[in-house]
């Protein structure tokens, strides 16, 4: 068995609120690596701490199946608590546990340093934001970023592995899989399966699965494309379907509170407005995009779009859709004072794409970074623009 993978990033971020009187909540889709994460904690805290004691409870492990509600969870950790030593709480997969912030609540007010994962963003906006408000820190979790897809496979930095990071995306466990695409299609679209089935399906009672899974294929076909009601409305009347778009906005809302998808919004750069309506919807993991409709070099613009969205989430910026005039910006990112403006072209083969690529970003009069990402053997800055190749922008934070 190969050794975990250590994710550095998230651990050095969890390592200064060990101790501290807030809940760790790690948040991510399912698979990405939270479970691992939560061991690498315990580790990390057994080692600084000789007088630790280390409570575990997986919800995905038949051995836990007893606790049902925050009654359940209160008593089964205060009968593991130790009066003598630090007690340390470490829950997998919370949001399985009926009314979880109750227990919470009582055991972060008991001094007990509290841990925990979940698969769905509800939990924040709704069971922890009401009950538990100012009280706990998120850590959202990424599949792995092309860096470490590199090193957990022992790749060279080059197109070959570019286009394996596309093909079979960033999920931790494909390290133990040869590169083979029926056997991480067949792991993948069982993964594809759980989510649907237990993170959407069952947490919000749908009936019309298939429907779900509908609306899934079209938000494939419409990778890098904004999404209007209008849109979705063109796509129930050629489905035949009766649904209302209000119904289909719900379901994609449920898409994305487990992480499968994430929404961007548009950004009016001169007005700093934000817009309610022709949104883009971007894959969390590529690799689950392809479990379901096979990779086809066709949406390849959509998917480097994909692909520089997941970076800049891992690197911790806020992402929008930009609009200046008439014109879109792919990417407006923004952290603390920072801003940068990026436009993704797969290639830039003649003057007029140049023109519109560089355009863009010309137009825009102020002093930030502005940046054209592209697969192009030779990237030449443009007037003060820079122009970046895929795989340097994917691995190197100071392009």
């Amino acid at each position: 068995m190969k050794k975990l993978y250590l994710r550095k990033k998230y651990l050095e971020k969890v390592k200064p609120f060990i101790g501290k009187d807030l809940i760790k909540v790690l948040t991510g889709q399912r698979r990405v690596g939270k479970t691992i994460l939560l061991k690498q904690i315990i580790a990390f805290i057994e080692q600084e701490d000789r007088k630790a004691n280390t409570i575990y409870i997986n919800k995905e492990h038949n051995n836990f199946k007893q606790i049902r509600n925050n009654d359940d969870l209160f008593q089964f950790i205060r009968l593991h608590l130790s009066g003598d030593k630090n007690n340390y709480v470490f829950i997998d997969e919370i949001q399985e546990i009926d009314e979880f912030e109750i227990a919470l609540r009582q055991l972060l007010d008991e001094g007990v340093d509290l841990y925990c994962t979940g698969s769905n963003a509800k939990m924040l906006s709704g069971d922890l934001g009401t009950h538990l408000s100012g009280r706990y820190i998120e850590f959202h979790i990424n599949s792995l970023s092309f860096v470490e897809f590199l090193e957990i496979h022992k790749l060279e930095n080059n197109n070959e592995s570019l286009n394996k990071y596309i093909r079979y995306g960033g999920l931790p466990y494909l390290s133990y899989l040869p590169f083979d695409d029926e056997i991480i299609y067949g792991y993948l679209k069982s993964i594809y399966n759980t989510i649907i089935l237990k993170d959407i399906v069952g947490r919000y009672n749908i009936r019309d699965i298939d429907f779900l899974e509908r609306l899934v294929e079209c938000l494939i076909d419409n990778l890098g494309n904004n999404l209007s009601s209008k849109k979705i409305s063109d796509f129930l009347k050629a489905q035949r379907i009766s649904l209302s778009v209000n119904t289909v906005m719900n379901y994609m809302k449920f898409l994305t509170n487990s992480f499968f998808i994430n929404k961007v919004q548009r950004l009016d750069i001169i007005g700093k407005k934000r817009f309610e309506i022709n949104d883009k919807y971007f894959f969390s993991d590529l690799g689950l995009k392809h479990a379901i409709i096979p990779y086809s070099g066709d949406q390849i613009a959509g998917i480097f779009e994909n692909l520089v969205f997941n970076q800049l989430i891992y690197e911790d910026y806020q992402v929008y859709i930009g609009k200046h005039q008439d014109r879109e910006i792919n990417f407006v990112a923004q952290k603390g004072n920072e801003t940068k403006y990026i436009q993704v072209a797969y290639l830039l083969p003649d003057e007029k794409v140049r023109e519109r690529e560089f355009g863009n970003l010309l137009k825009i009069e102020d002093n930030y970074e502005k940046i054209v990402v592209s697969a192009d053997g030779f990237a030449e800055n443009f007037k003060g623009i820079k122009h970046v190749h895929i795989n340097k922008f994917l691995t190197t934070s100071n392009y």
